[in-house]
């Protein structure tokens, strides 16, 4: 059981490494969090929130593991070779793919002209809460900017 809990600290350091050291990981967790704030404006059914949840696990999980790829790659081949850019940017490929199909999904589910009109005459009809995607939107780049360390991680 120790063992198995321990599983979990290991994951959560991995997922605290990739917050702190990867600012395309910072990208995606921004993104994500403002597909989850404006999807309640769209009443999405149980099989779109899951499809929407499963989309945004794919592409942040694809993330994580093009880091641990990296991180891998620069420990075996210090180096420049071209097998090493070859594992590395395979595995960016494959964030790239994931983030490409988030955008068909996003697409399929949010597509929806009448629902952003709605928003765009709410905001005209209430213009203090133009505050609300201004501010997440300042929170957001400062998070993606700053929210990393400098340098490469410590051994």
């Amino acid at each position: 059981m120790k063992a198995f809990l321990k599983g979990f600290v290991y994951a959560g350091r991995g997922f605290w490494f990739c917050l702190r050291h990867e600012r395309n990981f910072r990208i995606h967790l921004a993104a994500a969090a403002a597909v989850l704030a404006l999807a309640p404006f769209f009443r999405l059914t149980r099989g779109e929130w899951a499809a929407l949840i499963l989309t945004l696990a794919l592409v942040i999980g694809a993330e994580a593991l093009n880091t641990a790829v990296e991180q891998a790659v620069d420990l075996a081949s210090p180096g420049h070779h071209p097998k090493a850019r070859a594992a590395k940017d395979a595995a960016a490929g494959a964030v790239l793919v994931c983030a490409a199909g988030a955008v068909g999904v996003g697409i399929a589910l949010f597509f929806r002209p009448a629902v952003w009109a709605a928003l765009w005459t709410g905001l005209l009809a209430r213009p203090w809460l133009f505050a609300a995607p201004l501010l997440f939107a300042a929170l957001a780049l400062w998070f993606i900017i700053g929210g990393g360390v400098k340098g490469d991680p410590k051994p």
